[in-house]
């Protein structure tokens, strides 16, 4: 399917694996030119190198923690005027509700919700002067079906979904268009940290705790980036133009719901 958006430019977050780079790749292989940005430098060059050499498209890599203001604009000055954005942040760590400080809200917040949103008030304005834009949010799962270790992630995901609900509806009419990802457990980074979790607490190795999970999921598996960053694409693409502040889970059926 040919997406509509060839030429176009997007910024990808938290891009040089996992999720993040699952959504890259599937923008580029529709055509789009992409600047991409990691912390880790090294990861980061592999990846722009790859999908450079791959796809055939202009990508930038800049490595720099986006959560931070200094990080942020360094991001956004090489970003320039995009057509699409992807934001994305790795998620605070699983714990007790009895652990955590104010200090642990803050920076989940920082991280989870007042990135993504600072990034949008950064870049809206020049989808709207053009008519055309696509926002997607990398999200959680957590957000419709609240997972208990993860209330730091629980808590900041869920404010920028209400701010994403909102706002969607006021840039629409201007050919903008806002959605979240969520999704449930994928073969990733996280995901190992999750194992790693469950096979500490229950005494089991990483294998059994994999399996355990899996277990949890109707489609006995998790998901990968490539399906991830597939989902990712047709939300960006001219296809996508009706969807407005919605949020789509891709978690294997996990969450038991109707609605």
């Amino acid at each position: 399917m040919d997406l509509g958006i060839k030429g176009k430019k997007a910024l990808v977050c938290a891009a040089s694996k996992g999720l993040g780079r699952g959504c890259a790749e599937a923008l580029a292989e529709a055509g789009v030119d992409l600047v991409i940005n990691a912390r880790g430098a090294e990861a980061l060059e592999e990846t722009a190198a790859y999908l450079r050499a791959t796809y055939g498209v202009e990508v930038t890599a800049v490595a720099a923690d986006i959560t931070s203001d200094a990080g942020r604009a360094a991001v956004l000055a090489a970003a320039g005027d995009v057509d699409i954005l992807v934001t994305n942040a790795g998620g605070p760590p699983p714990g007790l509700w009895s652990d955590w400080s104010r200090d642990d809200f803050i920076k989940a917040l920082d991280g989870n919700m007042l990135t993504p949103v600072a990034l949008m008030q950064a870049t809206l304005p020049g989808m709207i002067a053009k008519g055309w834009g696509r926002v997607v949010n990398i999200t959680s799962g957590s957000v419709k079906a609240p997972i208990p270790q993860l209330g730091l992630s629980n808590t900041a995901r869920a404010g920028l979904t209400g701010f994403v609900a909102g706002t969607a509806r006021q840039v629409a009419e201007h050919g903008v268009t806002i959605n979240n990802l969520l999704p449930g457990i994928h073969a990733t980074d996280r995901a190992d940290q999750l194992d790693d979790g469950v096979a500490k607490a229950q005494g089991i190795d990483r294998a059994a705790a994999t399996k355990q999970r899996q277990a949890t999921i109707p489609a006995r598996r998790y998901g990968t980036s490539a399906e991830f960053g597939a989902a990712c694409a047709f939300l960006c693409s001219n296809k996508a133009g009706f969807i407005v502040g919605q949020n789509l889970l891709l978690d294997g059926g996990a969450v038991n719901s109707t609605l």
